[in-house]
Protein backbone atom coordinates (compact mmCIF):
# COMPACT_ATOMS: atom_id res chain seq x y z
CA UNK A 1 0.00 0.00 0.00
CA UNK A 2 1.22 3.33 -0.83
CA UNK A 3 1.48 5.53 1.75
CA UNK A 4 -0.23 9.38 1.84
CA UNK A 5 2.07 12.22 2.75
CA UNK A 6 0.74 13.24 6.14
CA UNK A 7 1.19 15.83 8.55
CA UNK A 8 1.72 15.80 12.52
CA UNK A 9 0.51 19.60 13.46
CA UNK A 10 0.76 20.64 17.10
CA UNK A 11 -2.28 21.30 18.82
CA UNK A 12 -2.38 24.96 18.00
CA UNK A 13 -2.20 24.18 14.43
CA UNK A 14 -4.73 21.63 14.68
CA UNK A 15 -6.93 24.53 16.47
CA UNK A 16 -6.46 27.02 13.87
CA UNK A 17 -7.43 24.38 10.62
CA UNK A 18 -10.84 25.24 9.43
CA UNK A 19 -11.28 23.50 6.51
CA UNK A 20 -11.36 20.21 7.83
CA UNK A 21 -13.96 18.22 5.86
CA UNK A 22 -16.95 16.45 7.14
CA UNK A 23 -18.64 13.24 5.50
CA UNK A 24 -21.95 11.95 5.76
CA UNK A 25 -24.56 9.50 3.63
CA UNK A 26 -27.76 10.03 1.95
CA UNK A 27 -30.86 8.71 4.38
CA UNK A 28 -33.69 7.42 2.33
CA UNK A 29 -36.73 8.07 4.48
CA UNK A 30 -38.18 4.36 6.04
CA UNK A 31 -41.70 5.76 4.54
CA UNK A 32 -40.57 6.41 0.96
CA UNK A 33 -40.28 2.08 1.04
CA UNK A 34 -43.19 1.58 2.93
CA UNK A 35 -43.74 0.21 6.52
CA UNK A 36 -41.29 -2.91 7.39
CA UNK A 37 -38.65 -1.95 5.21
CA UNK A 38 -35.50 -0.57 5.99
CA UNK A 39 -34.05 1.08 3.11
CA UNK A 40 -30.21 0.52 2.14
CA UNK A 41 -29.29 4.06 2.87
CA UNK A 42 -30.95 3.35 6.14
CA UNK A 43 -28.37 0.55 7.04
CA UNK A 44 -25.30 1.29 8.78
CA UNK A 45 -21.98 0.06 7.17
CA UNK A 46 -19.60 -0.80 9.91
CA UNK A 47 -16.21 -1.52 9.86
CA UNK A 48 -14.32 -3.41 13.18
CA UNK A 49 -10.74 -2.47 14.13
CA UNK A 50 -10.19 -5.19 16.41
CA UNK A 51 -12.97 -7.89 16.70
CA UNK A 52 -11.56 -10.39 19.29
CA UNK A 53 -12.03 -10.62 22.88
CA UNK A 54 -14.06 -7.13 23.95
CA UNK A 55 -14.07 -6.36 19.75
CA UNK A 56 -16.00 -9.38 19.15
CA UNK A 57 -18.58 -8.83 22.05
CA UNK A 58 -19.12 -4.92 20.05
CA UNK A 59 -19.48 -6.06 16.76
CA UNK A 60 -22.13 -8.64 18.46
CA UNK A 61 -24.26 -6.05 19.95
CA UNK A 62 -24.41 -3.89 17.32
CA UNK A 63 -25.47 -6.92 14.78
CA UNK A 64 -28.47 -7.02 16.99
CA UNK A 65 -29.73 -3.97 15.58
CA UNK A 66 -31.42 -4.48 12.33
CA UNK A 67 -29.96 -1.45 10.88
CA UNK A 68 -26.33 -2.59 11.41
CA UNK A 69 -24.03 -3.94 8.66
CA UNK A 70 -21.05 -5.14 9.86
CA UNK A 71 -18.97 -5.55 6.56
CA UNK A 72 -15.55 -5.34 7.39
CA UNK A 73 -13.40 -7.18 10.22
CA UNK A 74 -9.84 -5.86 10.97
CA UNK A 75 -7.27 -7.89 13.17
CA UNK A 76 -3.82 -8.54 13.88
CA UNK A 77 -4.27 -11.62 15.01
CA UNK A 78 -5.78 -14.32 13.05
CA UNK A 79 -6.89 -16.01 16.19
CA UNK A 80 -8.48 -13.68 17.92
CA UNK A 81 -10.67 -13.38 14.81
CA UNK A 82 -12.39 -16.75 14.33
CA UNK A 83 -15.43 -15.56 16.58
CA UNK A 84 -16.29 -12.83 14.53
CA UNK A 85 -15.22 -14.44 11.26
CA UNK A 86 -17.41 -17.31 11.31
CA UNK A 87 -20.50 -14.69 12.71
CA UNK A 88 -19.87 -12.26 9.71
CA UNK A 89 -18.55 -14.79 7.42
CA UNK A 90 -19.41 -12.50 4.14
CA UNK A 91 -17.85 -9.34 6.20
CA UNK A 92 -14.08 -8.65 3.86
CA UNK A 93 -11.35 -9.48 5.99
CA UNK A 94 -7.90 -7.06 6.87
CA UNK A 95 -5.01 -6.96 9.38
CA UNK A 96 -3.83 -3.33 9.00
CA UNK A 97 -6.86 -0.77 9.14
CA UNK A 98 -4.92 2.04 7.20
CA UNK A 99 -4.77 -0.76 4.12
CA UNK A 100 -8.43 -1.41 5.20
CA UNK A 101 -9.68 2.20 5.39
CA UNK A 102 -7.79 3.46 2.41
CA UNK A 103 -9.23 1.01 0.01
CA UNK A 104 -12.79 0.74 1.52
CA UNK A 105 -13.17 4.40 2.96
CA UNK A 106 -16.19 4.68 0.38
CA UNK A 107 -17.87 1.78 1.58
CA UNK A 108 -17.54 2.30 4.99
CA UNK A 109 -20.18 4.81 7.15
CA UNK A 110 -18.86 3.81 10.87
CA UNK A 111 -15.85 2.59 12.67
CA UNK A 112 -15.49 0.22 15.92
CA UNK A 113 -12.26 0.45 17.48
CA UNK A 114 -11.82 -2.53 20.27
CA UNK A 115 -7.72 -2.56 19.93
CA UNK A 116 -5.39 -2.47 23.00
CA UNK A 117 -5.50 1.02 24.11
CA UNK A 118 -2.37 1.99 22.50
CA UNK A 119 -3.73 1.99 19.38
CA UNK A 120 -7.50 3.84 20.17
CA UNK A 121 -6.54 7.11 18.97
CA UNK A 122 -4.54 6.62 15.97
CA UNK A 123 -6.88 4.43 14.49
CA UNK A 124 -10.07 6.33 15.63
CA UNK A 125 -8.44 9.61 14.00
CA UNK A 126 -7.42 7.58 10.46
CA UNK A 127 -11.44 7.65 10.37
CA UNK A 128 -12.78 10.25 11.68
CA UNK A 129 -10.26 12.18 9.07
CA UNK A 130 -12.60 10.22 6.55
CA UNK A 131 -15.68 11.42 7.91
CA UNK A 132 -16.06 8.12 9.76
CA UNK A 133 -18.73 7.84 12.87
CA UNK A 134 -16.62 6.11 15.56
CA UNK A 135 -17.09 3.88 18.46
CA UNK A 136 -13.93 3.23 20.67
CA UNK A 137 -13.71 1.25 23.97
CA UNK A 138 -12.49 2.56 27.20
CA UNK A 139 -10.75 4.27 27.91
CA UNK A 140 -11.05 6.42 25.08
CA UNK A 141 -7.07 7.09 24.43
CA UNK A 142 -3.91 6.15 26.27
CA UNK A 143 -2.56 9.14 26.76
CA UNK A 144 -3.71 13.10 27.93
CA UNK A 145 -3.32 15.03 24.38
CA UNK A 146 -4.74 12.19 22.28
CA UNK A 147 -8.01 12.56 24.15
CA UNK A 148 -7.94 16.02 23.84
CA UNK A 149 -7.13 15.54 20.19
CA UNK A 150 -10.22 13.62 19.82
CA UNK A 151 -12.62 15.44 21.60
CA UNK A 152 -11.62 18.22 19.00
CA UNK A 153 -11.56 16.33 15.66
CA UNK A 154 -15.20 14.83 16.81
CA UNK A 155 -16.75 18.57 16.36
CA UNK A 156 -14.00 19.39 13.65
CA UNK A 157 -15.11 16.43 11.20
CA UNK A 158 -18.97 16.36 12.51
CA UNK A 159 -18.95 12.71 12.92
CA UNK A 160 -21.04 10.94 15.62
CA UNK A 161 -19.27 9.50 18.49
CA UNK A 162 -19.51 7.30 21.56
CA UNK A 163 -17.22 5.22 23.83
CA UNK A 164 -17.45 1.74 25.14
CA UNK A 165 -18.79 2.61 28.91
CA UNK A 166 -22.26 1.07 28.75
CA UNK A 167 -22.87 1.41 32.02
CA UNK A 168 -23.26 5.26 30.64
CA UNK A 169 -26.39 4.45 28.67
CA UNK A 170 -28.07 2.33 31.73
CA UNK A 171 -30.81 3.81 34.10
CA UNK A 172 -28.68 4.00 37.37
CA UNK A 173 -26.69 6.83 36.17
CA UNK A 174 -29.63 8.98 34.99
CA UNK A 175 -31.93 8.03 38.64
CA UNK A 176 -28.41 9.51 40.85
CA UNK A 177 -28.36 12.86 38.48
CA UNK A 178 -32.70 12.86 39.21
CA UNK A 179 -31.89 12.53 42.98
CA UNK A 180 -28.86 15.04 43.02
CA UNK A 181 -30.72 17.39 40.81
CA UNK A 182 -33.66 17.74 43.21
CA UNK A 183 -30.89 18.45 46.25
CA UNK A 184 -31.92 15.06 47.92
CA UNK A 185 -28.18 14.95 48.97
CA UNK A 186 -27.17 18.71 48.83
CA UNK A 187 -23.84 19.55 47.24
CA UNK A 188 -21.33 16.97 46.81
CA UNK A 189 -17.60 17.48 48.96
CA UNK A 190 -16.24 14.15 48.14
CA UNK A 191 -16.56 10.79 46.09
CA UNK A 192 -14.94 7.69 46.51
CA UNK A 193 -14.38 5.31 43.93
CA UNK A 194 -12.70 1.72 44.19
CA UNK A 195 -12.28 -1.72 42.10
CA UNK A 196 -10.89 -5.22 42.70
CA UNK A 197 -8.69 -4.33 39.54
CA UNK A 198 -6.05 -5.66 38.50
CA UNK A 199 -7.18 -9.50 37.33
CA UNK A 200 -3.83 -9.33 35.75
CA UNK A 201 -0.22 -9.45 36.41
CA UNK A 202 0.97 -6.04 37.32
CA UNK A 203 3.99 -4.37 39.26
CA UNK A 204 6.11 -7.58 38.12
CA UNK A 205 7.82 -5.85 35.62
CA UNK A 206 8.24 -6.89 31.83
CA UNK A 207 8.96 -10.45 31.11
CA UNK A 208 12.51 -11.54 30.64
CA UNK A 209 13.79 -12.92 27.19
CA UNK A 210 11.66 -13.39 24.52
CA UNK A 211 8.89 -16.19 22.68
CA UNK A 212 8.51 -17.12 19.10
CA UNK A 213 6.11 -14.99 17.32
CA UNK A 214 2.83 -17.02 16.22
CA UNK A 215 2.22 -17.10 12.73
CA UNK A 216 -1.30 -15.71 13.01
CA UNK A 217 -0.05 -12.93 14.82
CA UNK A 218 1.49 -9.45 12.63
CA UNK A 219 3.40 -8.57 15.92
CA UNK A 220 4.80 -5.00 13.99
CA UNK A 221 1.18 -4.30 13.79
CA UNK A 222 -0.16 -5.03 17.38
CA UNK A 223 2.52 -2.80 18.70
CA UNK A 224 1.27 -0.01 16.93
CA UNK A 225 2.32 3.08 17.73
CA UNK A 226 4.51 1.69 20.78
CA UNK A 227 8.14 1.58 20.69
CA UNK A 228 9.62 -1.77 19.05
CA UNK A 229 10.26 -4.74 21.94
CA UNK A 230 10.20 -8.48 21.86
CA UNK A 231 7.56 -10.67 21.85
CA UNK A 232 6.03 -12.13 24.83
CA UNK A 233 3.27 -14.78 24.98
CA UNK A 234 2.29 -13.05 28.67
CA UNK A 235 1.18 -9.63 26.63
CA UNK A 236 -1.16 -11.24 23.91
CA UNK A 237 -4.28 -11.35 24.25
CA UNK A 238 -5.09 -9.91 27.73
CA UNK A 239 -2.16 -9.37 29.99
CA UNK A 240 -1.60 -6.53 28.12
CA UNK A 241 -3.12 -4.11 30.05
CA UNK A 242 -1.21 -4.18 33.16
CA UNK A 243 2.14 -2.60 31.14
CA UNK A 244 2.18 1.03 29.98
CA UNK A 245 3.43 0.86 26.50
CA UNK A 246 0.43 -0.52 25.60
CA UNK A 247 -2.46 -0.51 28.90
CA UNK A 248 -3.33 1.92 31.24
CA UNK A 249 -3.67 -0.32 34.18
CA UNK A 250 -6.49 -1.01 36.83
CA UNK A 251 -7.60 2.58 36.60
CA UNK A 252 -7.91 3.22 32.58
CA UNK A 253 -9.88 -0.12 33.03
CA UNK A 254 -12.37 0.22 34.68
CA UNK A 255 -12.22 4.20 35.60
CA UNK A 256 -14.78 4.58 32.83
CA UNK A 257 -16.98 2.45 34.28
CA UNK A 258 -16.87 3.35 37.95
CA UNK A 259 -16.28 6.95 37.62
CA UNK A 260 -18.38 7.98 34.95
CA UNK A 261 -21.59 8.06 37.45
CA UNK A 262 -19.95 10.38 39.60
CA UNK A 263 -19.00 12.43 37.05
CA UNK A 264 -22.24 12.81 35.03
CA UNK A 265 -23.94 12.78 37.78
CA UNK A 266 -21.84 15.91 39.64
CA UNK A 267 -21.08 17.62 36.70
CA UNK A 268 -17.64 17.33 36.97
CA UNK A 269 -15.20 19.13 34.56
CA UNK A 270 -11.08 18.80 34.55
CA UNK A 271 -9.29 18.39 37.83
CA UNK A 272 -6.95 20.90 39.26
CA UNK A 273 -4.50 18.75 41.43
CA UNK A 274 -3.69 15.38 41.71
CA UNK A 275 -1.30 12.55 43.99
CA UNK A 276 -0.85 9.63 44.61
CA UNK A 277 0.38 6.84 46.55
CA UNK A 278 0.98 2.60 45.18
CA UNK A 279 2.00 -0.56 46.36
CA UNK A 280 4.87 -2.10 45.12
CA UNK A 281 6.47 -6.11 45.08
CA UNK A 282 9.99 -5.95 46.66
CA UNK A 283 12.59 -7.45 44.85
CA UNK A 284 16.07 -8.01 45.66
CA UNK A 285 16.78 -3.96 45.86
CA UNK A 286 14.07 -2.58 45.26
CA UNK A 287 13.59 0.90 44.65
CA UNK A 288 10.32 2.95 43.75
CA UNK A 289 11.49 2.87 39.92
CA UNK A 290 12.90 -0.78 39.87
CA UNK A 291 9.47 -1.63 37.51
CA UNK A 292 8.88 1.68 35.54
CA UNK A 293 7.32 0.01 32.62
CA UNK A 294 4.93 -2.09 34.59
CA UNK A 295 1.56 -0.46 36.18
CA UNK A 296 1.32 -0.77 40.18
CA UNK A 297 0.21 -3.94 41.87
CA UNK A 298 -2.29 -1.05 43.53
CA UNK A 299 -3.09 2.40 43.70
CA UNK A 300 -4.59 5.27 46.13
CA UNK A 301 -4.99 8.57 43.88
CA UNK A 302 -6.96 11.99 45.35
CA UNK A 303 -8.20 14.29 42.60
CA UNK A 304 -9.39 17.71 43.44
CA UNK A 305 -12.33 19.23 40.43
CA UNK A 306 -12.53 22.84 41.10
CA UNK A 307 -16.19 24.25 42.31
CA UNK A 308 -18.62 25.47 39.95
CA UNK A 309 -21.36 28.40 40.13
CA UNK A 310 -19.87 29.64 43.71
CA UNK A 311 -19.88 25.93 45.15
CA UNK A 312 -16.98 24.28 46.89
CA UNK A 313 -14.78 21.96 45.23
CA UNK A 314 -15.12 18.82 44.98
CA UNK A 315 -12.26 15.67 46.22
CA UNK A 316 -12.58 12.13 44.26
CA UNK A 317 -10.12 8.92 45.81
CA UNK A 318 -9.76 6.36 43.95
CA UNK A 319 -8.70 3.63 44.88
CA UNK A 320 -7.62 -0.09 42.96
CA UNK A 321 -6.15 -3.81 44.25
CA UNK A 322 -8.55 -4.56 46.37
CA UNK A 323 -8.35 -1.28 48.74
CA UNK A 324 -11.53 0.21 50.12
CA UNK A 325 -12.57 3.25 51.34
CA UNK A 326 -13.63 2.83 55.27
CA UNK A 327 -17.89 1.96 55.02
CA UNK A 328 -19.98 4.51 55.71
CA UNK A 329 -21.38 4.66 59.11
CA UNK A 330 -25.17 4.85 57.56
CA UNK A 331 -24.60 1.16 55.62
CA UNK A 332 -25.42 -1.87 58.23
CA UNK A 333 -22.94 -4.40 59.01
CA UNK A 334 -24.89 -6.90 56.74
CA UNK A 335 -25.66 -4.62 54.13
CA UNK A 336 -22.98 -4.67 50.46
CA UNK A 337 -20.65 -1.89 50.33
CA UNK A 338 -20.17 -1.24 46.52
CA UNK A 339 -20.90 -4.46 44.19
CA UNK A 340 -20.61 -8.39 44.64
CA UNK A 341 -17.42 -7.78 42.32
CA UNK A 342 -15.33 -6.00 43.88
CA UNK A 343 -16.27 -2.30 42.71
CA UNK A 344 -18.55 0.86 44.08
CA UNK A 345 -18.82 4.53 43.61
CA UNK A 346 -19.54 6.37 47.28
CA UNK A 347 -20.90 10.06 46.40
CA UNK A 348 -20.45 12.05 49.52
CA UNK A 349 -22.57 15.44 49.79
CA UNK A 350 -23.83 17.86 52.21
CA UNK A 351 -27.70 16.42 53.26
CA UNK A 352 -26.67 12.67 52.19
CA UNK A 353 -24.59 9.64 50.50
CA UNK A 354 -25.14 7.79 47.54
CA UNK A 355 -23.79 4.59 46.21
CA UNK A 356 -23.78 2.47 43.51
CA UNK A 357 -21.65 -0.59 42.36
CA UNK A 358 -20.18 -0.55 38.84
CA UNK A 359 -21.61 0.63 35.38
CA UNK A 360 -24.22 2.53 37.81
CA UNK A 361 -25.84 -0.44 39.15
CA UNK A 362 -28.08 -0.12 42.12
CA UNK A 363 -27.84 3.06 43.16
CA UNK A 364 -29.07 3.34 46.54
CA UNK A 365 -29.54 6.23 49.07
CA UNK A 366 -27.85 6.15 52.31
CA UNK A 367 -28.95 4.70 55.04
CA UNK A 368 -31.11 2.56 52.63
CA UNK A 369 -34.36 3.79 54.91
CA UNK A 370 -33.92 6.82 52.83
CA UNK A 371 -35.07 4.68 49.62
CA UNK A 372 -38.33 4.75 50.82
CA UNK A 373 -38.92 8.05 51.85
CA UNK A 374 -37.68 9.51 48.44
CA UNK A 375 -40.34 9.73 45.23
CA UNK A 376 -38.15 12.06 42.77
CA UNK A 377 -40.36 11.57 39.59
CA UNK A 378 -38.06 10.83 36.19
CA UNK A 379 -36.99 14.05 34.19
CA UNK A 380 -34.23 12.14 32.11
CA UNK A 381 -34.82 10.39 29.17
CA UNK A 382 -33.95 6.50 29.53
CA UNK A 383 -31.79 4.44 26.92
CA UNK A 384 -34.35 1.89 25.95
CA UNK A 385 -32.73 0.78 22.60
CA UNK A 386 -28.70 0.43 25.03
CA UNK A 387 -25.54 2.02 24.52
CA UNK A 388 -24.71 0.73 21.14
CA UNK A 389 -27.98 1.07 19.27
CA UNK A 390 -28.29 4.32 20.64
CA UNK A 391 -24.92 4.91 18.66
CA UNK A 392 -26.52 3.54 15.65
CA UNK A 393 -29.61 5.24 15.55
CA UNK A 394 -27.73 8.60 15.80
CA UNK A 395 -25.34 7.76 13.20
CA UNK A 396 -28.48 6.88 10.77
CA UNK A 397 -29.73 10.89 12.01
CA UNK A 398 -26.52 12.29 11.42
CA UNK A 399 -24.34 14.64 13.47
CA UNK A 400 -25.79 16.54 15.97
CA UNK A 401 -29.19 15.02 15.61
CA UNK A 402 -29.99 12.91 18.46
CA UNK A 403 -28.18 13.21 22.02
CA UNK A 404 -25.31 10.13 23.35
CA UNK A 405 -24.92 8.53 26.45
CA UNK A 406 -20.91 8.66 25.88
CA UNK A 407 -19.76 11.15 23.20
CA UNK A 408 -16.77 12.47 23.39
CA UNK A 409 -17.81 16.17 24.16
CA UNK A 410 -18.47 13.79 27.62
CA UNK A 411 -16.33 10.89 27.24
CA UNK A 412 -12.71 12.90 26.24
CA UNK A 413 -12.70 14.78 29.62
CA UNK A 414 -13.98 11.90 31.48
CA UNK A 415 -10.86 10.43 30.05
CA UNK A 416 -8.77 13.18 30.79
CA UNK A 417 -9.47 12.77 34.27
CA UNK A 418 -8.69 8.72 35.01
CA UNK A 419 -5.45 9.36 32.79
CA UNK A 420 -4.24 12.67 35.11
CA UNK A 421 -4.30 9.86 38.32
CA UNK A 422 -2.23 7.43 35.59
CA UNK A 423 0.51 10.54 35.12
CA UNK A 424 0.94 10.81 38.51
CA UNK A 425 1.22 6.94 39.02
CA UNK A 426 4.06 7.35 36.17
CA UNK A 427 5.69 10.20 37.10
CA UNK A 428 6.22 8.68 40.65
CA UNK A 429 8.84 6.36 39.43
CA UNK A 430 10.72 9.58 37.50
CA UNK A 431 14.31 9.85 38.62
CA UNK A 432 15.20 12.83 40.55
CA UNK A 433 16.00 14.07 43.58
CA UNK A 434 12.29 15.92 43.44
CA UNK A 435 10.25 12.93 44.09
CA UNK A 436 7.29 12.98 42.41
CA UNK A 437 5.17 11.11 44.94
CA UNK A 438 5.94 13.33 47.77
CA UNK A 439 4.35 16.22 45.71
CA UNK A 440 0.88 17.39 44.76
CA UNK A 441 0.91 17.95 41.40
CA UNK A 442 -1.17 21.21 39.95
CA UNK A 443 -2.68 20.63 36.34
CA UNK A 444 -2.95 23.58 33.77
CA UNK A 445 -6.17 21.95 32.12
CA UNK A 446 -6.24 24.60 29.32
CA UNK A 447 -2.50 23.88 28.32
CA UNK A 448 -2.44 19.92 29.10
CA UNK A 449 0.45 20.76 31.38
CA UNK A 450 1.90 19.89 34.92
CA UNK A 451 2.76 23.30 36.32
CA UNK A 452 5.16 22.55 39.32
CA UNK A 453 6.61 18.90 38.19
CA UNK A 454 8.46 19.22 34.42
CA UNK A 455 9.14 15.92 34.69
CA UNK A 456 5.71 14.70 34.94
CA UNK A 457 4.71 16.54 31.48
CA UNK A 458 6.06 13.68 29.79
CA UNK A 459 3.53 11.47 30.50
CA UNK A 460 1.19 14.33 28.86
CA UNK A 461 2.04 12.71 25.19
CA UNK A 462 4.01 9.75 24.58
CA UNK A 463 6.12 9.84 21.57
CA UNK A 464 5.27 7.70 18.58
CA UNK A 465 7.98 5.01 17.01
CA UNK A 466 8.42 5.87 13.45
CA UNK A 467 6.13 5.57 10.93
CA UNK A 468 3.05 5.74 13.38
CA UNK A 469 1.52 9.38 13.57
CA UNK A 470 -1.99 10.77 15.08
CA UNK A 471 -2.32 12.59 12.00
CA UNK A 472 -4.83 14.80 9.26
CA UNK A 473 -3.87 16.90 5.87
Amino acid sequence: MKKKKTIDPSRREFLKNSSLAAAGFFIVPRHVLGRGFVAPSDKLTIAGIGVGGKGESDLHEFSKSPNANIAYLCDVDDRQAVKSVNRFPNAKRYKDFREMLDKEHKNIDAVSVSTPDNVHAVAAMAAMQLGKHVYVQKPLTHDIYEARMLTEAAKRYKVVTQMGNQGASGDGVRQMQEWYNAGIIGDATSIYVWTNRPIWPQGLGTPKGKDEIPKELDWDLWLGPAQVQDYHKEFVPFNWRGFWAFGTGALGDMGCHLIDPAFKTVGLGYPSEVECSQAAVYEKAWTPDYYPECCPVASSIKLRFPGKNGKGDVKMYWMDGGIRPERPDELGPDEIFGDRDGGGVLIVGTKGKIMCGTYGSNPTLLPTSRMKEVDIPKTLARVPEGHYVQWINACIAGYGQKELSSSFEYAGPLTETILMGNLALRAWNVKTKNFAGRKKLLWDAVNMKITNFDEANEFVRREYRDGWKMSWG
